[in-house]
């Protein structure tokens, strides 16, 4: 049994989580064993990801304090928060969904630009590819024209030189 003391830290720590935190995933980590759980921390660590795992009626507490737009997604299940503080917003999401493919962790909303989203909303933010890749993206669709130009170039001047 937790005393109202730890209780009081408990959900002041989570009130400081809702008030920096950018992104806030909402994970059901029901049957989830200890080993796999020390290796998600591990790699939301490394990704700058924050995890906090709390009773529901303290993480709706403090999220009711976050005054977010929309309706809060139901919280079933054992629900811990993955959070960031950092310019990745889509960090928290994305590694947690890759995280949980093939494990008993499963994404059931979040906070989002200051709303609330459902399980389907956060699955949609946890499919896009990391801001390197869409980087990457970018540079091979602007470079795309340009090289279709000099291919048709070079087939014109290769034309040329055999007549």
């Amino acid at each position: 049994m937790i005393t109202k003391e730890k209780k009081g830290e408990i959900l002041k720590a989570l009130q400081d989580i809702v008030k920096k935190a950018k992104t806030i995933v909402f994970v059901n980590f029901h049957g989830l064993p200890v080993n796999e759980t020390v290796s998600l921390r591990k790699i939301l660590t490394r990704e700058k990801v924050g995890y906090k795992v709390a009773k529901k009626t303290l993480i709706k507490r403090a999220l009711e304090a976050g005054k977010y737009e929309g309706s809060m997604p139901p919280l079933d299940g054992e629900i811990g928060l993955a959070y960031s503080e950092a310019s990745d917003l889509l960090a928290p999401a994305r590694e947690v969904f890759n995280f949980g493919k093939d494990k008993s962790l499963q994404i059931v909303g979040g906070v989002f630009e200051g709303k609330f989203l459902d399980a389907a909303g956060m699955l949609g933010i946890a499919a896009i590819p990391p801001i390197k890749i869409l980087y990457g993206q970018l540079v091979s669709l602007l470079s795309s024209p340009y090289r279709s130009l000099v291919v048709a170039l070079n087939q014109i001047a290769l034309s040329k030189e055999k007549s």
